[in-house]
């Protein structure tokens, strides 16, 4: 069985970007998304990202000592405390056994990005950012949580979600 958005033409004359095509398949394993483009652009690399994560899993330690796995795109952020990591999702938070540096690594394709000293976050739970005292900003967080953007990492932040700049690492 086969969808695919046909029409690209959209309500008040916009086009729209790309053509999508769905085809059910009968093996999980066998799950895959293709990308056909003329360029890799920052926009097909966040497509690609966003597939990727899609589904990923880490393993966590609540406070009462039970390892669970949990999906990578549940986690809003990421706290450094004591040598320790912790991951906190919508309903839990885990202790995680990785440094900072290392998750920084591992889940930047995945949207996360440091904003202090000690957090990652998620940018795609990210629901906005506002300004704060002394150069630094706030990131508002889609489970109501605010997040100190410290000024260090305040101007990347910026750039990354407001857009323009250099996209080039």
């Amino acid at each position: 069985m086969s969808i695919e958005d046909g029409d690209r033409k959209a309500k008040g004359g916009m086009y729209g970007g790309m053509r999508v095509c769905i085809r059910k398949i009968l093996k999980k394993e066998d799950e895959k998304v293709i990308i056909e483009c003329t360029e890799i652009t920052p926009e097909v690399e966040d497509i690609r990202a966003y597939a990727a994560g899609k589904g990923a899993e880490i393993w966590g330690t609540t406070d009462s000592r039970r390892t669970e796995r949990f999906r990578l795109e549940d986690v809003y952020y990421f706290e450094a405390l004591d040598e320790k990591l912790f991951a906190y999702t919508g309903e839990q938070v885990y202790e995680v056994k990785m440094r900072l540096y290392e998750a920084e690594r591992a889940f930047e394709r995945f949207h996360f990005v440091r904003c202090s000293k000690s957090v990652i976050l998620n940018l795609l739970l990210l629901e906005g950012i506002s300004p704060a005292l002394n150069g630094r900003f706030f990131a508002h967080m889609k489970n109501g949580e605010r997040l100190m953007i410290s000024r260090q990492y305040a101007g990347e932040m910026k750039r990354i979600v407001m857009g323009g700049g250099n996209d080039e690492k």
